[in-house]
């Protein structure tokens, strides 16, 4: 059961599944130019979390109670919009009245809380791969969760680490483009989801 296909497969989900949050960890990053390495790791780890349990979430939902699964996928995007635009118009406001702000380490810091809410506005949309992983038994659904989450953490930790180095560049300007970056992904997720 755990050959090439079943890593290579859910490896590519990863990928599939961290673009979002590859993102949110670039409007981080630019938001926050002079972050420490324990933080951006942290950021990353957040994400991969959130991107694991979804999708085990999902799986466990289609295995048990399949009814509800199918009656929150409605609000799926409605739920990731409003969270993203939430934390983007934030972002976006401090941005602004600080845009004269030239410190290169930025005027603003992220929170958890905020970092949390991001993890699971750009994960919510993986509930729905725990359809892909109806075919593995729990300790399955749980190896596969964990691919996701290392692909997720290093997807991540790049996405902080280029918007930290572009971050210092911009100085006061970047927590507009941050902020701007996440209203825009919460647009696209609640776009795509009709489409």
């Amino acid at each position: 059961m755990y050959d090439f296909l079943f890593f290579t497969e859910n490896i590519l989900l990863g990928v599939a599944l961290a673009i979002d949050a590859f993102s949110v960890s670039l409007a981080n990053g630019l938001n926050e130019p002079c972050m420490k390495m324990r933080k951006m790791c942290g950021i990353a780890g957040v994400f991969a979390f959130f991107q694991a349990l979804m999708p085990f979430l999902g799986w466990v939902l289609i295995t048990t109670v399949l009814s509800y699964f199918e009656a929150l996928r409605v609000f799926i995007p409605w739920i990731a919009l409003a969270l993203l635009g939430f934390i983007g118009g934030k972002m976006l406001y401090e941005g602004i009245k600080n845009k004269d702000c030239d410190c290169p380490c930025g005027c603003a810091s992220l929170t958890l809380g905020a970092l949390i809410v991001q993890g699971i506005a750009t994960s919510i949309d993986a509930l729905s791969a725990g359809l892909n992983f109806v075919k593995y038994d729990i300790f399955g659904a749980v190896v596969a969760a964990i691919v996701i989450a290392l692909v997720t953490f290093m997807i991540c930790l790049t996405g902080v680490f280029i918007g930290k180095k572009t971050g210092t560049k911009l100085a006061g300007k970047a927590g507009i483009l941050g902020g701007v970056i996440l209203i825009l992904i919460g647009l696209e997720i609640f776009i795509t989801s009709f489409i």
